[in-house]
């Protein structure tokens, strides 16, 4: 096989595209995960978090976009629990996409009473144990969550994907 160099510029353009996002995962004292439920998809629960922005890390978006869903000013250290990678879905999502969760830890009751949302981004928050949290989403979406619980109480990092047709 023939390889012929090529300036960055010109290689990085025939690489496949990815987004990126980060989030923090939180639970309550009682180990109940905290959600929020999005309003650009309906039904869908989500972890404080989003998409990178230009010349961000990873723990960085996780730390901004808390703040800007919540009200969190979350201070604590990077622990990563999960690696997330979707596949390219097409017109739903003309990219690869790939996800960083971190431990963000637990929540007192008086940091959840001072939660305040971004009515833009999500409508409510809720705790709720796995257990009712399974009954609530799509099988796919509770696969991620219990493995991201799983992983923070192993202290073991996990790698998951999501192909096209598994979302």
């Amino acid at each position: 096989m023939t390889h012929t160099w090529l300036p960055p510029a010109e290689y990085v353009a025939t690489l496949p595209r990815a987004t990126a996002y980060a989030c923090l995962y939180f639970t309550d004292t009682r180990g109940r995960p905290f959600q929020l439920r999005s309003t650009y998809h309906a039904g869908l629960w989500q972890w404080p978090g989003g998409n990178m922005d230009p010349g961000e890390t990873p723990w960085e978006t996780a730390v901004r976009e808390c703040h800007e869903e919540t009200g969190i000013a979350f201070t604590g250290e990077p622990r990563l629990l999960v690696t997330h990678f979707t596949t390219d879905r097409g017109d739903e999502w003309p990219a690869n996409h790939i996800g960083f969760v971190f431990d963000g830890g637990e929540l007192t009751d008086e940091q959840i009473a001072a939660v305040v949302l971004d009515p833009h981004e999500h409508s409510e928050y809720r705790l709720r144990t796995l257990d009712e949290w399974e009954r609530e989403m799509e099988p796919v979406e509770f696969t991620r969550l219990a493995a991201v619980d799983r992983a923070r109480a192993t202290g073991t990092s996990v790698y998951l994907e999501d192909g096209p047709e598994q979302g």
